[in-house]
């Protein structure tokens, strides 16, 4: 599972085609729905923390993990923007708290409410046992009846609409060329980034990284959420209340915390 380094400095500017906001409306609503409106949030591999900063503006006391250095910074450098900019009569997002730690090994100070992981992270985890490992933290980790949210991207958005492309993109900070491999009988997806980035003039670094993702079938998932003792409540269509389909190209996986609520 390795960190993202080069790309973490253009990841914003390459990923600004997601709509962060509608995201984080749709996961706000799930945790509405489960009587989560405040409190304590983990968000898992939160990356620069737009995420984490949506949630935390929406009143919830939020907590970022990832083990990759260079995106926490960025993601402390963002908060205090928006922490400066913040009128007094506005939810501030500079009580963030940001850990630099692997999901599978990470500590919290107590317990949370909720454990969200948005953004296909747990995709990086290429062996089943990682899954697992991260799900029975995530359940050690909840409040009694806790919630965790995370979503998977698909073995058709992999195998159909990635499979072996090239994807390639310029802009004047920066470019990338992506190519794309997936490996069928394995189940896992390699990109190879090829990224030129702007330092100043017309000079440009270039830097190279692969990236791994494994595709996770929903019985799998829900095999080893029940081995870490997490109980498994929807698995959704993304950002609908629709049931998976076969053609769906990421899908949001909800489940609870069970066993603390055991006498």
């Amino acid at each position: 599972m390795e960190a993202y380094t080069s790309f973490a400095q253009v990841y914003d500017l390459f990923m600004d085609n997601v709509p962060y906001d509608e995201w984080s409306e749709y996961v706000i609503s799930l945790l509405v729905e489960a009587g989560i409106k405040d409190g304590l949030v983990a968000d898992l591999g939160c990356g620069t923390g737009k995420m984490t900063r949506l949630l935390s503006k929406a009143g919830y006391d939020m907590i970022g993990i990832d083990n990759s250095e260079e995106m926490l910074e960025i993601a402390r450098e963002h908060q205090y923007e928006d922490a400066g900019e913040a009128s007094d009569d506005s939810p501030e997002d500079d009580s963030i708290l940001y850990l630099l730690q692997d999901m599978r090994e990470f500590e919290l100070y107590g317990t949370v409410r909720a454990v969200i992981s948005i953004c296909d992270s747990m995709n990086y985890l290429l062996e089943e046992e990682e899954l697992l490992a991260v799900f029975k933290l995530v359940n050690n980790y909840l409040d009694p009846g806790g919630l965790f949210i995370f979503d998977l991207n698909t073995r058709y958005k992999y195998e159909t609409l990635l499979g072996e492309t090239t994807i390639s993109e310029n802009r004047e900070e920066g470019s990338f060329i992506w190519d794309n491999y997936f490996d069928e009988e394995d189940g896992i997806n390699q990109y190879d980034l090829t990224l030129f980035i702007r330092e100043e003039g017309d000079l440009y670094r270039k830097y190279e990284e692969t990236h791994f993702q494994k595709v996770y079938e929903l019985e799998t998932v829900k095999r080893l959420l029940k081995e870490a003792g997490l109980m498994f409540v929807a698995a959704y269509d993304a950002f609908t209340r629709e049931p998976v389909r076969e053609d769906s190209e990421r899908i949001y996986i909800i489940a609870r915390e069970q066993e603390k609520n055991i006498a």
